[in-house]
């Protein structure tokens, strides 16, 4: 060999200008073969091979998890596998995101405030809202416009409402006209022919018309009833409990008109069931229920550890729910459960407000997605807007 070879069993020692020019960028890494007058050490050697060893099971294992969840994403799409939609449906929803702001130019008009605020009915057809309030020789219900401005005020054969001598349900039109009245006036009952309430919480009225009523904050019943427009009695479960089906103060509920896929496994098929969603505050869930039917198909209760929900809406698009709880004054906005099935309570944001603000019951807007939330504490309703707005 001529001087300055590099030898791989000699006595010299290149230069670290030969090794640069010989080796390029790798020329001081250590492998087995080395220059002759630096010889690595069976511990070094053993070492090394245990280190690329260790590397690349880690990137073998990276890569086997990219391609696990790629197939688990794309099976799931096109498989009934419950268990995968669970699975990417949770992984999903990881990140909290803020999706409200508050208008803190909602109303023009707040001094029309002048009672406890506990509900609100968005009109979005008309771009109009509903506000009812409790206090003596004040206007029982107040009308807006969903852009802050009032109205008129009215309190025409209107009782308490959802409070004391609160047991009938009656139905007016949007100038206070007294059309209808269920139920009997300062009366308290269970009685179905004729309907008999106390307390009735809340009711929603669909499109079709057809009417869900929660009846029994804190009395007589712990009742869901299904009327017909025409106030014919669909469906019922009554029974007060823990239970499936059983409700102990049920305050709220919604219809999840976008409805969920379910699938039978035994029989080999799918079928699509719209959802009725209740607050059962008293125990801390919400429970769901096929709207035409009634059957009982599941609950949430992971979400509710300090306190139950006080009312549920479900956003425009059918993404989220948006649930008040009363006394932790808080909004939760919760993912809408996969495809599929019930699936988990996921809570992806929420919003605090202040200590005793009290927000009872809540609507949304279907036309802007926009929040109005009844605040019994702090005698006022406010509104959020999406955030893209």
């Amino acid at each position: 060999m001529g001087a300055g070879s590099v030898l791989l069993s000699g006595s010299r020692t290149p230069s670290i200008e030969e090794g640069r020019r010989r080796q390029g960028p790798l020329w001081l890494q250590r492998t087995k073969w080395t220059w002759a007058s630096q010889p690595l050490t069976p511990a070094e050697a053993e070492s090394c091979r245990a280190s690329c060893f260790v590397m690349a099971r880690f990137w073998l294992c990276a890569a086997a998890t990219v391609f696990f969840l790629a197939f688990a994403i794309l099976y799931s799409r096109f498989s009934g596998s419950l268990v995968l939609r669970e699975f990417i449906f949770h992984i999903s929803w990881r990140t909290e995101k803020i999706l409200y702001r508050l208008d803190v130019g909602w109303p023009k008009h707040s001094e029309y405030f002048t009672g406890a605020t506990f509900c609100v009915a968005v009109d979005s057809l008309n771009g109009l809202l509903y506000i009812a309030q409790r206090g003596d020789n004040i206007q029982k219900v107040l009308v807006f416009t969903e852009d802050g401005y009032f109205l008129r005020a009215w309190n025409y054969t209107v009782d308490t409402p959802h409070g004391p001598f609160g047991h009938t349900i009656k139905k007016y039109n949007s100038f206070g006209d007294l059309v209808q009245v269920l139920g009997t006036p300062g009366k308290k009952g269970t009685g179905l022919n004729p309907l008999q309430f106390d307390n009735p919480a809340e009711l929603y009225v669909e499109d079709t018309g057809d009417i869900y009523i929660v009846d029994g904050d804190g009395g007589l019943n712990n009742r869901l009833i299904k009327l017909s427009q025409d106030f014919m009695m669909l469906w019922l479960h009554g029974e007060n409990g823990t239970g499936p089906a059983k409700f102990n103060i049920p305050h709220s509920v919604t219809v999840d008109s976008s409805g969920r896929i379910f699938s039978s496994k035994k029989n080999f098929f799918f079928f699509l069931v719209s959802q009725v969603w209740v607050a059962d505050r008293g125990n801390k869930r919400i429970q769901v229920f096929d709207k035409d039917t009634g059957v009982w198909l599941g609950a949430w209760n992971n979400c509710f550890t300090e306190e139950g929900p006080s009312s549920v809406r479900f956003t425009p698009d059918g993404k989220y729910l948006i649930i008040a709880q009363l006394n932790l004054s808080r909004l939760l906005f919760v993912a809408a459960p996969p495809v599929g099935s019930i699936g988990y309570c996921s809570v992806i944001s929420s919003i605090q407000l202040a200590d005793q603000v009290l927000p009872h019951l809540l609507d949304i807007s279907e036309k802007t997605g926009a929040i109005y939330v009844a605040e019994i504490g702090a005698k006022q309703v406010q509104k959020y807007v999406p955030l893209k707005s």
